[in-house]
């Protein structure tokens, strides 16, 4: 087991060398609301990143895809020093036009800033298909740039959000002597995301940082690792967005962890930490959700069919809306993991919703109708199966289906 603390509201900023604001600069009508973040390493930082797999992608996921040397879709490591990230609109579905307006805007920030364009990305979450003005950067940049600080993390969490009806921060600390290093050192990140929830990667923009000194090869192998154990393992309602981005920052200096060695597991098991709780609180917030889901699959083929099945049951809508309206309705869940395409036996299969057991050996058992009941007032709903074939498992997290889910996305362009 690692050996970390949790920081307390603690962000992206969390980490030494890297400070933050939001701001509101005019992406959005209300006034009121933070619309703009940005996040500046105090120099360049080691960084790399993951995106969305959908081919409708935003412009600032081509453009940010070339900052980060990307090849056959996935990027390498390069020296970025501020991230730039708009809420209200995605600019994505806006040709050549929205591309020459996500470089302009990365030029602007980087006059803003006082760097080399080359070391800005880019992000954008909002409506698809709506030009994206410049004069929001020309206006909030020089306003963000002067509300750069330690403590304006918490402010680029909330001005990320979309439908979010909450912020989304993580941070935490890592004894320098678990690493063989000197000191005290940190893992933060933000997030933002709560409707077209699906892998790859979910309509989520990401921001993770640290200051502990890794190895190029230690940023890619271990975030697209992170990557694939958390915000590619939740879903709302199994809609892949077009600008999904996360981005993965390094200020650290000095001797690099390096593969294989015990302090790159001891830093692979925070940032996991980190990730997979920026990924529940995706979850938890998903649109009108009041309940978080977890779908855990044992005893699959292989890991590959157990996120097949887990994946079917997490995106049932029926499977969804059993737990909104408080069922204990476990074939619901048989039935997707019976359309999922995992090879499995019904006979050998056992189902546990609720931390009760429903099914053994392809069978229904007695349950205590009053105590499912009672069990659906907790925060999180647990549905465990075990599909009886070989060593396979998986995890996604998910969320109920409400009416609330259908009133947030009929009205979203309003």
């Amino acid at each position: 087991m690692a050996t970390f603390e949790i920081v307390e509201k603690g962000g992206i900023t969390a980490p030494a060398g890297f400070k933050a604001a939001g701001v509101h600069a005019g992406f959005r009508k209300n006034p009121l609301r933070l619309d703009f973040a940005l996040v500046v390493a105090d120099e360049p930082a080691k960084t790399t990143g993951t995106f969305t797999q959908n081919k409708f992608c935003a412009a600032p996921v081509i453009f940010d895809r070339e900052q980060l040397h990307a090849v056959d879709g996935k990027c390498g490591v390069a020296a970025i020093q501020a991230i730039a990230i708009n809420s209200g609109n995605a600019n994505a579905a806006t040709g050549t036009d929205g591309l020459e307006v996500a470089k302009k805007s990365a030029e602007l920030v980087a006059q803003g800033v006082g760097i080399d364009a080359s070391q800005v990305l880019v992000s954008s979450t909002g409506v698809i298909g709506v030009p994206l003005p410049l004069e929001p950067f020309e206006d909030g940049i020089p306003v963000a740039v002067k509300k750069l600080s330690t403590e304006g993390g918490l402010d680029a969490a909330r001005a990320i959000m979309t439908t979010d009806t909450r912020y989304k921060q993580v941070a935490v600390k890592i004894d320098g002597s678990e690493l063989g290093l000197d000191g005290e050192f940190h893992i933060g990140g933000m997030v933002k995301g709560s409707g077209m929830i699906q892998p790859n990667m979910a309509t989520m923009i990401a921001v993770i940082t640290t200051d502990v000194p890794l190895a190029d090869d230690v940023m890619t192998t271990l975030f697209r690792a992170a990557v694939d154990r958390s915000f590619n393992c939740v879903t709302v309602d199994s809609d892949t967005s077009t600008n999904d981005t996360a981005i993965f920052m390094s200020s650290g200096k000095g001797a690099e962890i390096a593969l294989g060695t015990p302090a790159c597991d001891e830093f692979k098991e925070a940032l996991n930490y980190v990730c997979i709780e920026l990924a529940k609180k995706i979850a938890v917030d998903g649109e009108g959700a009041t309940r978080i889901v977890q779908v855990t699959v044992d005893g699959a083929k292989d890991d590959a069919d157990a996120l097949v099945a887990a994946r079917a049951v997490a995106n049932s809508p029926l499977v969804k809306t059993a737990i909104a309206g408080h069922d204990a309705n476990w074939g619901r869940v048989a039935a997707a993991l019976g359309k999922s395409g995992a090879e499995f036996k019904q006979e050998n299969t056992d189902i546990d919703f609720l931390k009760m057991p429903v099914l053994r050996n392809g069978l229904p058992i007695p349950f205590d109708e009053d105590e499912a009941l009672r069990r659906f007032e907790e925060t999180q709903i647990d549905i465990d199966c075990n599909l009886g074939e070989g060593g396979g498992h998986a995890v996604i997290w998910t969320c109920d289906l409400t009416h609330d889910y259908i009133s947030i996305n009929a009205d979203y362009r309003s």
